[in-house]
Formats: structure tokens, sequence, C-alpha cells
């Protein structure tokens, strides 16, 4: 079986067929299925979507149970967590909904974890990290675009030179780099490219 476009998350079964792993849709098998969204819903009280896959979380005074149920909980409103709470052991936990989040000190609420300077984040070459509340994202560099090219989006260079984006003096060549652009003077002339004589 050959699928031209590839699967990205699933497995070629026939020409051109894609079958998803769990968690991912699309024909290619490249976009994240929002579980939230499905009916019946697979959460009772809360539904955080993670990338392949999703968590269910409890209203205060909620503990998570298991299948995605919330159950009223004496020990859970006492302990008064932001996100409901579990039991481990039999000892009450409080949650956070997303591997982004980390218990705080007080043990109940919970804080970003900034992937981006802890070096969790993962980011092509191209692409820089942005940190959001939970998670974050990869956005392209400066001096680069985003641009769908040979069927997927990838951060492309722009070509200041073409776009006149550039700051090169008058008497001066543009010569388009990786990124970013460099200045030349032309014959004749001296100086650093933004600056001739």
């Amino acid at each position: 079986a050959i699928c031209g476009h590839g699967c990205k998350y699933g497995e070629c079964m026939g020409p051109n067929k894609c079958k998803c792993f769990p968690g991912f849709t699309g024909k290619n098998c490249n976009q994240d299925l929002n579980e939230c969204g499905l009916k019946p819903r697979p959460c009772e009280h809360r539904c955080m979507n993670t990338h392949g896959s999703y968590k269910c979380y409890c209203l205060n005074g909620y503990m998570l149970m298991p299948g995605g149920t919330c159950a009223s909980s004496r020990t859970c409103a006492m302990v008064n967590c932001q996100y409901g709470c579990e039991e481990v052991k039999g000892k009450v936990q409080c949650l956070c909904p997303s591997a982004g989040l980390q218990l705080g000190p007080n043990g109940r609420t919970c804080i970003d974890i900034d992937e981006c300077s802890s070096g969790r984040a993962v980011c092509s070459f191209n692409r820089r990290c942005v940190n959001t509340f939970g998670s974050y994202y990869c956005k392209c560099q400066l001096g680069y675009e985003l641009k769908y090219v040979s069927s997927h989006y990838d951060c492309v260079d722009v070509n200041e030179c073409v776009t006149n984006t550039h700051r090169c003096n008058l008497h001066a060549e543009c010569l388009n780099t990786e990124g970013s652009f460099k200045c030349k003077c032309k014959q004749g002339y001296r100086g650093s490219g933004f600056d001739c004589a």
C-alpha cells in the first residue's frame, strides 16, 4: 500500500487510505482529534484536549473517577483544589489538567511550566518557541514566513531583496541570506552597505 502524502499519525492500509492511531483524524492522519467535542462527551465535568488524547478534570469538591466521571467528595472539598482531585493510595492529591502545568507550592493551584526556558520544547531550527498557559507553540523565526509548500506548512525564508524590506543603501546591492540579508556597496563605492560613499 502506498500513501502519496504519507500517514503522519497512522498507517497506510491501501492506495492513499490511512488508518489513524487513536486521537488523530484527517485524510493523512495529521490532525489532532478533539475528543472533548465528541458526543457523548468523554468527561462528566471538564475536558481538556491534548495532542493525540484528552484529560478529564472535575470541579472543586469532586474527585475524578475512572471513565471520566466525577464523584462528590468531602475530602476533595476540604483540600480545595483548583481543578479537582484524585485519591492515590488513600491520599488526596490535587490535579492539573495539562502536562504544561504543575502544582504550585500550596499544592492546590496549578502554575504554568515555561517549556521555552526549561528546554522541554522541541522546535525546528527555523521556528522559535512561544510559551502559553499550560503549553507552547513554535512560531516562524524572524526572517521566515509560514507557507503551504509541497502539501504541508513550513517556515520559508523571506527574500527581503524581492519584498523590498531591506535597508540597503541606494548605491548598494541586496543579497538574500537564509533568514536575513546582506548589503554590499556597488563598484566604485565604499562602506557598510547601509552607508555607501
